[in-house]
């Protein structure tokens, strides 16, 4: 099999709201694009979530945090992640574990989404240890209260801040 068979090239999507992208999320992909030949981010809507940024504006943190790691590219999008796999031909979703309680849920959410796509499979990725404790939902926190946060985003997110 060459190089250029289509069927050798590996695709991988990693989805979250990036509310904001953190360094944490920027440590997984870089992970997975080792990996993979391309890996989608994919920045869901999450309106449910009330996220503190605008779609428009995490898809744009996301493309300015990975501009110059090769093989990533990102989207926005309101579906089913499953959906959107199948429809990019895509059989591979990363998911980002931190500590025991991610896996539980990380655990049932791709169970649900091989249920739904048998083809489905689910890599678990974990980041350094120096960004374990990073989460988008920590680094909102210290937004809200005006606290230092610079250390926890990828400086090309806070030239789009």
């Amino acid at each position: 099999m060459s190089n250029c068979d289509i069927n050798s090239y590996k695709k991988a999507i990693y989805s979250g709201t990036f509310d904001p992208i953190t360094n944490g999320h920027l440590d997984i992909i870089k992970r997975a694009a080792n990996i993979f030949d391309e890996v989608i981010i994919a920045v869901a809507k999450s309106e449910l979530k009330k996220p503190m940024f605008t779609h428009e504006q995490r898809v744009l943190f996301a493309k300015a945090a990975t501009q110059d790691i090769e093989g990533v590219k990102v989207l926005g999008f309101d579906t089913l992640l499953v959906d959107l796999a199948t429809e990019l031909k895509i059989n591979t979703i990363i998911r980002g574990l931190r500590a025991v309680s991610d896996f539980e849920f990380e655990l049932q959410m791709g169970y649900a989404n091989s249920s739904i796509n048998k083809k489905i499979e689910t890599l678990y990725l974990m980041p350094t240890l120096e960004n374990a404790f990073v989460s988008s939902t920590i680094v909102r926190e210290i937004i809200r209260f005006n606290g230092k946060f610079e250390h926890l985003v990828p400086k090309k997110v806070l030239e789009c801040m």
